[in-house]
């Protein structure tokens, strides 16, 4: 009888071009079929690999499987087969996520959350249960360990229970290797323990980095922690969010906490405390630090309660959004597109300061594949001290997505109710942002069917994706009064 992992890599090698014509330009998709988390995003053989949360045979969730990508630039990825499925009894609801490390031998260490039925620790038979296991292989051939699962559950401290124990991110530091965890305590809400390693195999416990005692959601899955311009960043996506103002909408969320460390007494105090996007489609990120030492952030570009919403007659589902570098400034986590992008503009088209009031559209500035940027100052009179600024992008006679500034309020609305999607889903999304005497920077990168906003040099950001045909490309802009607006804007064109 075929393996599970054989029966996916054939089916990707029948089925891959059926998804190609398909694809965005410059987003990674599935091979084929389904995809969701980011996982195993590191450095092997001086390449950046991703594996993702993958069930190649539908365009639906299904039993998980981890798909591979690799890149050198993470604008244009060369797909790898299926790296691991589920084959034993330890994983048989699915390989769940996790993340991956070149080892001190040249081999490459997959870390992942193994799903299987069991009795919990309150003596209940057939209950889902959640431990974590270890593949070892050669970037493109992996073999289970034998000991697995390698953090079972009855290494889950006192009070934690055995459903939700998942997600490990695996780093390295002071020659040993570290992986925190996402668990539920018996408060039902979250914390992330933490456990360490000399080899990557045998691990030991640590203790609790942090926990939210209900106050963020409940369990924070996919957590991630590293050292960036000085400051320690954690961050999660926590489930079951309750409405907070404009800063955390409710359901799956995102949550950045940046503060100090202290590695001793594995003490992590917060200062600072953010949403990391506040886009209606991004979820479960995970972040790596490249060869020239930059710390890189890729996420699912989706949230779970938009999944069931698909255009028909398709062979893929979602993507990841664009790779970013991230920097803490002024005690906040910002964000940029890789600076790898610029290589592949080309028709450039430039806007110098101009006035703008009425809708008003400019001569190729336009697109669908698009790097644009748009700084907006208030015009020189004393009368002109406007209150509105507005862009809509995807437009024709009938739909549009619009970008909204409302300089009184102090807000971004992004709002695609009239992109054309014909689903009843979240369509806006509105946040704060910082006042710089009516200025505003927005950076648009667009790519077929998905839009990333970057306001103020990366301050905040939103995701999203809208619905709307290709032949929607125009972008206008307007305002309440006088304006000045500088244009930057690039079409995107990426040789596959």
């Amino acid at each position: 009888m075929q393996n599970p992992l054989e029966k996916a890599r054939e089916y990707e090698t029948l089925h891959k071009k059926d998804a190609d014509p398909e694809r965005p330009a410059f987003h990674l998709t599935p091979m084929v079929g389904w995809m969701n988390d980011p996982n195993g995003f590191s450095i092997y053989k001086d390449e950046y690999h991703l594996f993702y949360q993958y069930y190649p045979f539908d365009v639906h969730w299904g039993p998980t499987h981890w798909g591979h990508a690799k890149t050198k630039d993470f604008i244009k990825w060369e797909y790898l087969p299926c790296a691991i499925a589920p084959e034993h009894e330890y994983e048989s609801n699915g390989c769940f996520s996790g993340s991956a490390i070149e080892l001190e031998d040249g081999r490459q260490l997959l870390l992942y959350t193994g799903g299987s039925k069991g009795t919990d620790e309150k003596g209940r038979e057939n209950q889902d249960l959640q431990q974590q296991c270890a593949a070892i292989g050669d970037g493109i051939n992996f073999t289970k360990v034998e000991n697995n699962p390698i953090i079972p559950v009855t290494d889950i401290p006192e009070g934690g229970n055995w459903l939700d124990f998942r997600d490990p991110k695996i780093y390295k530091e002071d020659g040993r290797y570290i992986v925190l965890l996402a668990n539920r305590p018996d408060d039902g809400s979250g914390r992330v323990l933490m456990y360490e390693s000399e080899d990557g195999l045998n691990w030991s416990y640590m203790g609790i980095l942090d926990e939210c005692h209900n106050e963020y959601g409940k369990i924070w899955e996919c957590p991630d922690f590293f050292l960036l311009d000085g400051k320690w960043v954690l961050l999660g996506s926590p489930q079951e969010m309750v409405n907070d103002g404009l800063e955390f909408h409710p359901g799956y969320g995102t949550l950045t906490i940046i503060g100090q460390y202290n590695k001793g007494s594995l003490k992590f105090t917060r200062e600072h405390l953010h949403a990391i996007d506040y886009g209606t489609d991004f979820y479960a990120p995970q972040t790596l630090e490249t060869k020239d030492g930059r710390r890189i952030m890729i996420a699912w570009m989706m949230n779970w309660t938009n999944v069931s919403f698909q255009m028909p007659d398709i062979h893929y589902f979602s993507a990841m959004t664009l790779p970013r570098e991230l920097h803490v400034r002024n005690g906040r986590l910002c964000q940029e597109p890789v600076k790898e992008l610029e290589q592949y503009r080309i028709n450039p088209v430039m806007v110098k300061d101009t006035s703008v009031k009425e809708e008003t559209s400019f001569e190729q500035v336009k697109g669908r594949y698009l790097d644009l940027t748009v700084k907006v100052t208030p015009a020189d009179t004393d009368e002109a001290k406007y209150e509105i600024f507005e862009m809509k992008i995807a437009k024709n006679d009938r739909f549009h997505t619009s970008i909204l500034y409302d300089r009184k309020k102090g807000t971004i609305t992004v709002d695609r109710t009239d992109s054309g999607v014909r689903f009843d889903i979240v369509h806006k999304r509105e946040f704060y942002v910082a006042d710089r005497d009516g200025c505003i920077d927005l950076r648009l990168i667009m790519d077929k069917d998905s839009m990333e906003l970057f306001v103020n040099d990366g301050e905040q950001t939103h995701t999203g994706v809208i619905y709307t045909d290709l032949s929607a490309e125009d972008i206008t802009f307007a305002a309440d009064k006088e304006v000045k607006v500088d244009i930057e804007s690039y079409t995107l064109e990426i040789d596959k």
